[in-house]
């Protein structure tokens, strides 16, 4: 895939801010998903009516839940980002025909809840044989804008409730979901977040190359870290730290207790993370989001977090407005 280099990291920023209106958390119920589609064509075709947060919780506690972990070769992982990176360049035929040569393949659909269009980018076998993941764009825009990962489903309890909300919010979406518990390998095997040598990781890699700035989205047990409800963390680079900044000042003002990872010390300050060393070597605002138990399991405080995130959202938009302007005006 050929990168597009941006030279301004401020325009990737705004990018990241806008998305991140994101981490709303979706109240699901289970319907089709995880195995059920594995007889589905190699070439995209519409099918409309799908709840993506219904499916994708389906998915999660049907499949990732049992699910074993075959490590890919250097092949698999290439092959699969290289679909993704092709399909993002518009060229959907040619993406399913690679996809194909290692077993996954492209379904589109309609999401109910936002009407908009989406492609899913899944394993044809299986999925609980490989667990590889999924890949989720947003074909409402001319091209994607941002994307949001998420790492650990079920070890992260509902952290992927978290990505499906995040990905309704802002359209212009990738949403890079793992396909296995993080404990479901030999050793940290399937633990993609910092792994280099998984699907998950290479897709993300390639979103990086199409200058797509992310946020990841985590959760821990209260006992952890019972000081703070939030850490934000910008990983190991700090080119997001305009919009971490205004996050974390959002969601004091909602009530909750927030370590922000470049001010003081705190427990998964996300340093290690190998998409966030990804993003920093390439300069490319990059977000790390950790979310208390609590946080996640409350409804009135997951809306108070909605709340401070939309807040951090309209400063953003703003931002972004602003650079739009400026760079007309030369």
């Amino acid at each position: 895939m050929t990168s597009k280099w941006a030279k301004n990291s401020a325009i990737s920023a705004t990018l990241l801010v806008t998305a991140v209106v994101a981490a709303v958390v979706v109240l699901v119920t289970p319907s089709g998903g995880g195995d059920s589609d594995k007889g589905r064509p190699q070439h995209a075709r519409p099918r409309d009516g799908v709840d993506l947060a219904a499916r994708i919780d389906d998915f999660t506690q049907g499949t990732i839940r049992r699910s074993a972990f075959h490590p890919p070769t250097a092949l698999d992982r290439r092959t699969i980002a290289d679909g993704v990176g092709l399909y993002l360049d518009g060229r959907h035929k040619d993406a399913a025909r690679l996809l194909a040569e290692v077993d996954f393949g492209v379904s589109t659909f309609t999401d109910t809840a936002t009407g908009r269009r989406f492609a899913e980018i899944a394993d044809r076998a299986p999925e609980s044989a490989r667990g590889w993941g999924r890949v989720y764009i947003d074909l409402s825009r001319p091209a994607a804008t941002w994307s949001v990962q998420v790492p650990h489903p079920v070890a992260d309890a509902d952290s992927e409730k978290l990505g499906v909300g995040a990905w309704r919010a802002t359209p212009g979406g990738v949403m890079v979901l793992a396909g296995a518990n993080r404990r479901a390998g030999e050793g940290d095997a399937a633990d993609v977040a910092h792994r280099r040598d998984t699907v998950f990781h290479a897709v993300c890699a390639e979103l990086v190359a199409h200058r797509l700035p992310g946020i990841q989205l985590h959760g821990y047990a209260d006992s952890t870290e019972p000081d703070y409800d939030v850490i934000v963390s910008t990983g190991k680079g700090d080119h997001g730290r305009a919009w971490g900044e205004g996050l974390a000042a959002a969601l004091k003002r909602e009530g909750f207790d927030v370590c922000r990872v470049w001010v003081r010390r705190c427990s998964l300050e996300g340093r290690t993370n190998v998409q966030g060393r990804a993003a920093a070597a390439a300069e490319l605002p990059f977000l790390h989001v950790e979310f208390s138990r609590t946080v996640r399991s409350s409804p009135r405080r997951t809306a108070d977090a909605v709340t401070a995130i939309r807040e951090a959202a309209r400063y953003s938009a703003q931002s972004a407005g602003a650079t739009r302007a400026e760079r007309s005006a030369r």
